[in-house]
């Protein structure tokens, strides 16, 4: 019998040796469930172009956007778990999707983490005529007047944005959902909002060329692209910093081997020095985690961002 045991052991140990070393064995799909050209699908191009060339496999990226990444993610949670369907998306998918849709077509425990790649925070900006110079100057002044946020949809980072500052300050932050990072932007170029919380690359042409006035990011670190921006904990408001986490996610029931091998092979990806250059021009952060500490990460977000959700009654609109 404990012969038989230690037969089966060595067996599983071959197997899941036998997996790790060949993956992958066909072509691999990164699944990005945001439209083309935002910066969790640039990650996943520059990823699939540097892996292709490596494992001379085919490495495609389909966008699959829609219900704030839910469209994408359910793709991916019912693929075959075998390490060639991959998620690339943002964490708002899992940590702010399930406190605001009443159902959704996939559970966040269908799908677990490879990694955390990379963060970023936002740009807060408002059209010049607000007159605001600093966010102490926002927030005073939406104390006493709503003012009004774009984001790029209902869900979105920009729209969890509006509601932390509710939460956080009291200030009247009135979301308006546009579609995607670009209108949002442009609305508040065109005056018909007060300002947003975006993505830098978006809001910053237009911040260097006098049209939308800056006032912090949210991130823990200065912007790499603007770095005299202050963060909110500087700007004296730390209970606003917020950060958007870039992550590739597969099926949970993919093999642990399967797991490692990606990771290995993301990580020595996003080591490049051209693929660095990449996500400092998207204002990214590199961050790396892996395994337990990337699920920590997330549930940690999705405790924080619920009690905010419960409190403003955040919602789809």
């Amino acid at each position: 019998m404990k012969r038989l045991l230690a037969a089966a052991v060595v067996a599983a140990c071959a197997s899941s040796f036998a997996q790790a070393q060949s993956w992958p064995t066909k072509s691999v799909k990164f699944v990005n469930n945001f439209p083309p050209g935002g910066p969790s699908d640039l990650i996943a191009r520059s990823v699939a172009d540097v892996l292709q060339k490596q494992f001379n496999q085919p490495f495609v990226v389909e966008n699959k956007a829609g219900a704030s990444g839910n469209i994408g993610a359910d793709a991916v949670a019912k693929a075959a778990p075998d390490g060639h369907t991959v998620l690339f998306g943002i964490d708002s998918t899992f940590t702010v999707n399930p406190h605001i849709y009443k159902g959704m077509p996939f559970k966040p425990a269908d799908l677990r983490p490879v990694m955390v790649m990379a963060s970023s925070g936002l740009l807060v900006g408002v059209h010049p005529s607000t007159g605001f110079r600093t966010l102490k100057d926002l927030v005073t002044a939406a104390k006493a007047n709503p003012v009004t946020f774009s984001s790029a949809g209902s869900g979105s980072p920009g729209h969890l944005a509006a509601e932390v500052f509710t939460e956080a300050t009291g200030a009247k932050i009135t979301h308006v959902p546009y579609k995607g990072n670009t209108p949002a932007v442009t609305a508040v170029l065109a005056g018909e909002v007060n300002g947003g919380a975006l993505a830098t690359p978006g809001m910053l042409p237009h911040v260097k060329a006098g049209k939308i006035t800056p006032l912090a990011v949210t991130s823990r670190l200065r912007s790499t692209l603007a770095p005299e921006i202050p963060t909110v904990a500087e700007a004296g408001l730390p209970q606003l910093e917020q950060e958007v986490l870039y992550l590739a996610m597969v099926p949970a029931a993919t093999p642990e081997p399967v797991v490692q091998a990606i990771q290995k092979a993301m990580t020595d990806a996003l080591a490049r020095a051209d693929v660095r250059a990449r996500l400092d021009n998207l204002d990214l952060h590199y961050e790396g985690l892996a395994g337990a500490a990337a699920g920590k990460r997330l549930a940690e977000l999705s405790d924080r961002y619920g009690k905010v959700i419960r409190v403003t009654g955040m919602k789809v609109e």
